[in-house]
């Protein structure tokens, strides 16, 4: 069996907004109805369920089953995913592993939650013991010290990461479920002018963290056939990596785990980077846009502002960007915000992007970071490449 063999053929979201009115499980069954609206499955067809990392559920070990029960759903095959905002991606890969080994037949992988209105987490790892005690909080602190570490070895072009900033704030104006406080226009002077926030991460560089669920539904292709299912995303390149030089005391931060996991993804798709039509990075900070684009190979590692410039990210560019606005300036569902880009890519290939829908639906790339950890640069870097249903 091999990834391609499956297929995405279904997705949905809510809106994202700054904080949820509605307990969690109600964002997760709009998604699911949502989800059974578009397709024709009926909800007892559902025998799989793989969730996101979520904030709302930390410290339950009975998460996925708790929410298959609150969702009515009965299953062959269940999981939650805990590789942080590479969650949603790595679920799409595990959702395929599971329908090939006969595990189940139709995976519904969801993504949910309501970090900002009920927060339980309580990470047990690297934070408590050598980084909060030292005043290192937060993702600001980490991405403040890795943009330094860049600036000293290349140099950092702030116009070019204001452009990235302003070309997803363009699509999430476009994007009715992108939350109402970020769909104001922007320029790059406003980003270079934004508020500091440690230096030299701006205000306009970070996420936002808000509440919001989005979901895509999983099933062999062969089965798709049969229902008439014509529209479909189908995973033909994965990727993923974690901890990238956990072996070695000293490391370049600026080296990920995007290149071995793009490389294997783009090895697995038969494609280079230059082929790629729709581009949708995991973006907590605009600078990791830009290593991404570099550890991916669009350019070479240090010269992604001269490559920036060069290129057209808006959705009737050259390499449409996070064309749902991505997670700056869409807003940032917690830990279930990977699910916003992927979710995004997926509705570009059915051509469904609207007033933003991109011209080169060949095929999308959509990545995932999990994690920030001391010394490095993300716990898990993962990447996916779709394409529409040949």
């Amino acid at each position: 069996m091999a990834l391609s063999d499956n297929a995405i053929v279904g997705y949905a979201e809510t809106k994202i907004v700054p904080r949820s009115e509605v307990d969690v499980w109600e964002l997760a069954a709009e998604v699911l109805d949502g989800i059974l609206e578009a397709t024709g499955f009926a909800h007892d067809e559902i025998d799989g369920l793989i969730l996101s990392s979520s904030q709302t559920g930390a410290g339950n070990n009975f998460w996925s089953q708790t929410v298959a029960d609150q969702l009515a759903l009965e299953l062959n095959f269940c999981q939650t995913v805990d590789i942080g905002g590479c969650s949603p991606v790595g679920a799409v890969a595990r959702a395929c592993a599971a329908i090939d080994a006969g595990l189940a037949e139709n995976v519904l992988c969801l993504f949910a939650d309501t970090a900002v209105a009920e927060n339980n987490g309580r990470p047990r790892s690297y934070g408590a013991e050598w980084t909060s005690p030292f005043g290192y909080l937060g993702a600001p602190a980490a991405f403040g010290m890795l943009s330094r570490y860049y600036d000293d070895k290349f140099g950092l072009d702030f116009r070019a990461l204001g452009k990235l900033a302003v070309a997803q704030r363009e699509h999430a104006l476009r994007n009715p479920n992108a939350c109402e406080k970020l769909r104001k226009p922007i320029t790059v002077d406003d980003y270079v002018n934004s508020r500091m926030i440690n230096d030299p991460i701006r205000l306009l560089d970070c996420v936002m963290p808000c509440d919001g669920a989005s979901g895509v539904l999983v099933t062999g292709r062969k089965a798709a056939e049969k229902r008439g299912l014509a529209r479909c995303a189908v995973p033909v390149g994965y990727g993923e990596r974690t901890n990238v030089g956990a072996q070695r005391a000293i490391v370049d931060p600026t080296v990920t785990g995007h290149r071995i996991a793009g490389e294997r993804a783009f090895a697995q798709a038969g494609m280079k980077p230059g082929e790629i039509g729709s581009f949708h990075p995991y973006d907590d900070f605009i600078i990791a846009i830009m290593m991404q684009l570099e550890m991916l190979g669009f350019c070479k590692h240090g010269e992604g502002a001269a490559y920036i410039h060069e290129t057209d990210f808006l959705f009737s560019g050259d390499l449409p960007l996070n064309t749902g606005g991505g997670q700056i300036s869409a807003g940032q569902c917690g830990l279930a915000g990977g699910g916003t880009n992927l979710v995004e890519a997926v509705r570009q290939l059915f051509g469904e992007g609207g007033e933003r829908q991109v011209k080169n639906t060949a095929n999308a790339l959509v990545t995932g970071i999990g994690g920030i950890p001391y010394g490095r640069n993300w716990n898990t870097s993962t990447v996916l490449i779709l394409t529409p249903n040949a």
